[in-house]
C-alpha cells in the first residue's frame, strides 16, 4: 500500500466513520476506552450473539487517528469470532510495534503500518482495539 492511499484511506474513515453512532439498547453493552494524555475519549458498543460480533458502534471525541482507526477496527471485526477479532487485534497491535503479523487479515487497518515512526501516534491508533481486547478477553473466559 503506497503511502497516498493510506492517507486516503485514514482521511476517508476520519471524515466520513463507519459506524459511528450513540446505541442505547440493552442489548448490547457500552466499553469506554480513552488515552489519559490526550482528549480522545470513546465508547464503543458491541452485540454478541453465538460467539459472533454481531455489531459494534462508536461514538465521542477523538484525533484523526483514533477515529479513523476505530471505524476501520469496527469495519473489520462485525462478523468476527471472539478468537478470530482477539487474533485480528493481536496483529494490529503486531503491525504498529514492528513485529510479525499477518497483512491480510488486517485489510484497510494495514494504513497504519507506519504508525510506529510516531510513537506518540501508536496510542491513537490503538485506541479502539484497547478496551475491545479487554472486553473480548473477558467475554472469552
Amino acid at each position: 500500500m503506497n503511502d497516498e492511499l493510506k492517507k486516503e484511506i485514514i482521511l476517508e474513515h476520519y471524515s466520513h466513520p463507519s459506524n459511528y453512532e450513540k446505541i442505547i439498547d440493552d442489548s448490547y453493552v457500552k466499553i469506554n476506552t480513552n488515552n489519559e494524555s490526550c482528549i480522545d475519549n470513546l465508547n464503543f458498543y458491541i452485540k454478541i450473539e453465538d460467539n459472533i460480533i454481531k455489531d459494534i458502534k462508536f461514538e465521542g471525541e477523538a484525533c484523526a487517528i483514533s477515529m479513523a482507526s476505530s471505524s476501520i477496527a469496527t469495519d473489520n471485526l462485525i462478523g468476527k469470532t471472539i478468537n478470530d477479532a482477539i487474533n485480528y487485534i493481536n496483529d494490529f497491535d503486531n503491525m504498529i510495534n514492528q513485529k510479525p503479523y499477518n497483512e491480510e487479515n488486517l485489510n484497510e487497518a494495514c494504513a497504519f503500518c507506519d504508525i510506529y515512526k510516531q510513537n506518540n501516534r501508536k496510542n491513537c491508533a490503538f485506541l479502539p482495539y484497547k478496551g475491545l481486547k479487554k472486553y473480548l478477553e473477558e467475554y472469552n473466559k
